[in-house]
């Protein structure tokens, strides 16, 4: 704790002072993930929350880790960080253009067992949402993690979802709705140019890589294949 204070004092911030930032910080990011339906929050956006009255260029690190520590241990959620991926086309130009803190996104976790969170938390009005982002994200993955945005929709279409309904009993939009995972940093894409004009490309992002949501994919895609094959041998 010494240490901790010694800390503070070389920055010449107090515990108050502190302390009223990282409660700024925490406001913050529950009104961001409310108000853009759980859309990644830049790291730069929380270090200018930090740095407008105080130029301590370690004081953000640490504003933000005790903001993380609070999270989990007072609200039960995960701040849990992402670096931004890039399309694998333009990749390494843009990563080496870019700081590691410029690519980092915080999202909010529960920490819940999923069971639990399933019963008590989760808002059942809108689980299908969630089953869309799943069934598209599987789509990608089995298709290599990118495909073209025609081939996403005729696979969509199969299941029937089209890219033309403006008023999806469901999804309202359904253009607008794939457009969501693309913010919440699911999906990205991008524009290529071909032979034949150019064209769209869909391909996971770093929230559909993480560990926990690919392991669960990868448990569900075995599921089925284990039931078709068992239908076959029937």
């Amino acid at each position: 704790m010494s240490n901790y204070n010694e800390d503070l004092s070389q920055m010449n911030v107090s515990v108050e002072e502190k302390d009223k930032l990282v409660g700024e910080v925490i406001r913050y990011v529950l009104f961001k993930s409310h108000q853009t339906s759980g859309c990644p929050i830049k790291r730069e956006e929380l270090t200018q929350i930090i740095t407008k009255n105080y130029s301590q260029r370690s004081l953000p690190a640490l504003v933000i880790n005790e903001a993380r520590e609070k999270f989990s241990h007072i609200f039960g959620y995960e701040m849990k960080e992402l670096l931004r991926s890039r399309p694998t086309s333009n990749k390494q130009g843009r990563m080496s253009q870019q700081s590691g803190a410029e690519l980092k996104s915080y999202v909010l976790v529960s920490q819940l067992p999923s069971n639990i969170f399933s019963k008590y938390v989760e808002n059942k009005e809108t689980s299908h949402v969630s089953g869309f982002t799943f069934v598209v994200i599987g789509i990608v993955h089995l298709a290599g993690g990118k495909i073209s945005e025609e081939n996403l929709w005729h696979q969509l279409k199969r299941m029937g979802v089209n890219d033309s309904d403006e008023d999806h009993p469901f999804f309202g939009s359904t253009k607008q709705t794939l457009e969501v995972l693309v913010q919440q940093r699911y999906l990205q894409k991008e524009k290529v140019s071909g032979p034949d004009g150019n064209s769209v490309m869909f391909e996971l992002a770093e929230r559909a890589l993480d560990e926990s949501i690919s392991n669960k994919l990868k448990d569900y895609i075995a599921q089925i294949v284990n039931k078709d094959t068992a239908a076959q041998a029937d």
